[in-house]
């Protein structure tokens, strides 16, 4: 199975964009640790706490705290730097947050993505040596007819919400960047579309992990909308691990695919919500979750990926299964809770992980 590289990363000048956020932290505490010099670029924190503050991840990147939905904001912080590689995972992640607000989330979404290609291409071709781009989008950019089955790479592009349509919308975008401009000055640039990441650190509003959390802590019961709902549910160190062997493979061999799905353990059963968050308070000793049923909701009640092509062109794929992600979730949640400090806990999982390999 693929591993990282250390001899790779070590030194590698990488743009991160998103690393105050909760998967883009996790990113940033593994790129350091790898030796690479990373460059972070996003807006400041939107949850109290964060793992970005807890974590100190500003003593490990050199971090601009930047709007990508301002053009000119974003030119000016990255004019006269170089990047060898990068990696943009910033992005308006809650569905119901775009549900609310649309055009915010399509200006951060779609146009804060082209800001930031149409900004970088001013490298292509200047001798400052970027060898590769990956976008994140989501396991959501497939058109769904909720029928169930496994959405593959080939499948067509959808979305009938706002935060869906947003990131089918951004994979065209990068299409055509892609086509127009980079992959004719010899500079792979693709997407990756991740499952439902779980994991340590995620304080975001209106996420099931989070949810459980802040209700456990506060001694209250978690609410569900849609507990039969299934989802791709996936470790943040399988997702994270994912992106970088892909970025790694974009950069050292040109026929890496240049758009791949990453998801759950292979052969793994699918697990609802409502499993999910029993689980999960089970582990916090919690009170048990109600269903507070959402009859207007436009999330979808089935959604799953097809991994394979990322085990066939890169040999990765996800280790932990959904019962196994979540109980490594709990655990840093109930470490953290008793004094053990976040980078410490997150440097931890990362070591054992990569340890397994």
């Amino acid at each position: 199975m693929a591993a990282l590289d250390a001899s790779f990363w070590r030194g590698k000048r990488v743009l991160l964009t998103g690393h105050t956020g909760f998967k883009g932290s996790w990113a940033a505490i593994w790129l350091n640790g790898l030796g690479a010099q990373v460059t972070g670029l996003a807006l400041a924190p939107d949850q109290e706490p964060s793992l970005f503050d807890l974590a100190g991840v500003e003593r490990l990147t050199q971090s601009l705290i930047v709007d990508l939905r301002d053009a000119a904001a974003v030119e000016a912080a990255l004019r006269g730097r170089g990047f060898d590689l990068v990696l943009h995972m910033a992005a308006q992640p809650i569905v119901r947050a775009a549900i609310a607000d649309p055009v915010a989330t399509f200006a951060s979404n779609v146009m804060g993505t082209v800001h930031l290609l149409q900004a970088i291409r001013a490298q292509i071709g200047s001798g400052a040596g970027l060898k590769a781009a990956l976008a994140i989008t989501s396991d959501k950019v497939y058109a769904n007819a909720e029928t169930g089955r496994a959405f593959a790479e080939g499948d067509a592009l959808g979305g009938k919400d706002p935060y869906s349509a947003s990131k089918a919308a951004t994979e065209i975008a990068v299409q055509s960047f892609a086509k127009s401009y980079y992959e004719a000055a010899g500079v792979p640039l693709a997407t990756a579309r991740g499952g439902n990441v779980i994991g340590g650190g995620d304080f975001s509003p209106d996420r099931i992990v989070a949810d459980i959390v802040r209700a456990a802590r506060g001694q209250r019961q978690v609410v569900l909308r849609h507990p039969d709902a299934t989802r791709p549910w996936q470790h943040v160190l399988d997702c994270v691990a994912g992106y970088l062997v892909y970025l790694q493979a974009l950069a050292t061999d040109p026929q890496t695919p240049r758009a791949m799905n990453f998801g759950p353990k292979p052969g793994g059963r699918e697990v609802t919500v409502g499993e999910l968050a029993t689980l999960g308070v089970e582990a916090l000793g919690a009170q048990a979750w109600r269903h507070e049923p959402d009859p207007g909701s436009l999330e979808a009640r089935s959604l799953a990926i097809d991994a394979g092509l990322a085990k066939r062109a890169l040999d990765f794929e996800s280790r932990l299964d959904a019962p196994s992600a979540v109980a490594l979730t709990m655990e840093w949640y109930r470490r953290q809770a008793d004094g053990e400090a976040a980078l410490d806990l997150c440097r931890a999982q990362i070591a054992a992980y990569e340890g397994a390999a």
